[in-house]
Order: C-alpha cells, then sequence, then structure tokens
C-alpha cells in the first residue's frame, strides 16, 4: 500500500482527507503519525505557493511516500479578499477559531446581506515523485451570516452559508460537506492521478 502523508496536524482536516480517498488503497498519515516534527513557514503570496511550498519541504526528508499539502482559506469580496492566506492567524493567533471569527462578524457588522459574498479556496499540492507533481485549486462560493450556526466542522464553517442548501458548513454532516466542499473539488481534480498510479501498481 502507498503511503500519503498529508503536511498537516490538523486533525479535523486530516479526517477530511482520508474519508475523502478512501476509496483509494492509499494509508493517509499526518505529520505527527509519520514521526515528522517540522513547521514549514507560509510566507508565499498565494495558497498554491504555500500548499506547494509546505509538500516540497517535507518530501524532501521522507522517502518513497507521496506528500500531499494543502492550504485554505477564505476570501471575503467586500473586505479585498481578506483574511485570504491569513485566515488561521486572522485575529493574530494561530487557530484560534473564535477570535478569528469574532474579528469577522466584527469587520462585517455594518454589512448588508448582498455585501457578504465569500469563498472557500483550497489550493492543494501533490508530490508523486521527483518529476510527478500535480497542483489544483477548489472554490466554493457562499456568503458570510451574521451569528454562527451549527456544531460541525471548525475555522469560518459556522459563519459560511451556502444558499442552495440553506445550511452553513458546519450545519452538514461530514458525507455532505465532503462532497461539496472546496477541500473535495481540489481532491477531485488529484484523484485523476491517483487513480492512475493505483493502476500502474
Amino acid at each position: 500500500m502507498r503511503r500519503l502523508i498529508v503536511a498537516s496536524n490538523n486533525a479535523k482536516k486530516i479526517k477530511e482527507i482520508k474519508q475523502i480517498l478512501e476509496k483509494y488503497q492509499i494509508e493517509v498519515v499526518s505529520l505527527k503519525e509519520a514521526g515528522i516534527d517540522i513547521d514549514v513557514e507560509e510566507d508565499g503570496n498565494t495558497f498554491i505557493e504555500n500548499s506547494y511550498k509546505k509538500a516540497s519541504e517535507i518530501y524532501k526528508i521522507v522517502e518513497g511516500s507521496m506528500v500531499l499539502a494543502d492550504d485554505s482559506g477564505l476570501a471575503v469580496d467586500c473586505l479585498n479578499g481578506a483574511p485570504g492566506i491569513y485566515s488561521a492567524r486572522f485575529a493574530g493567533e494561530h487557530g484560534n477559531d473564535k477570535k478569528n471569527n469574532e474579528k469577522l462578524l466584527d469587520l462585517l457588522k455594518d454589512k448588508k446581506d448582498e455585501e457578504r459574498k465569500a469563498k472557500f479556496i483550497c489550493a492543494i499540492a501533490l508530490i508523486i515523485s521527483d518529476d510527478k507533481i500535480v497542483k489544483v485549486q477548489g472554490e466554493i462560493e457562499g456568503r458570510i451570516i451574521d451569528e454562527e450556526r451549527g456544531s460541525n466542522g471548525f475555522g469560518y464553517d459556522p459563519l459560511f452559508y451556502i444558499p442552495e442548501y440553506k445550511m452553513t458548513f458546519a450545519e452538514m454532516d461530514s458525507e455532505l460537506k465532503n462532497s461539496i466542499s472546496h477541500r473535495a473539488k481540489a481532491l477531485k481534480k488529484i484523484e485523476g492521478e491517483i487513480k492512475k498510479l493505483m493502476e500502474e501498481e
């Protein structure tokens, strides 16, 4: 079974990726599960730059494993695309979902419903071998509501509302979210490469 190291220790993100790729005979492991303790600085100007940097840094130190890294975030139209690549540390402290959401709500408190358009973006870099690298990006559009709804998901999920489903990401079960999310769309684009790899072996 081929091993795929996901360049992340975000347990919820790892779980999502495992669920989406479970149909393939691939062992998906986190950095912690792989015994890797490296914090790659995300200093790129785009989601794609950051995801590729993370993947390539980890790939340099592993042997025989594929490496996948993603960089994702929220882009709000009326905030000129913010929080963007700074989504995880929008309020200053990395990964503090509560404070990030509070800051976003405060910035949008005077905005009308039609001004609250946003999209989630996920850029994925997959390094299969030295000469086989796949870079993709997935997006989903929605809007930011004025209060948190739902207890599933993480990050900005309780505020990200999708009119088509009349729910926030945090109100969806994982099966639905993982079929329509920005991460699902990005992973869908690399499934062809993974499927091809499985057929070759």
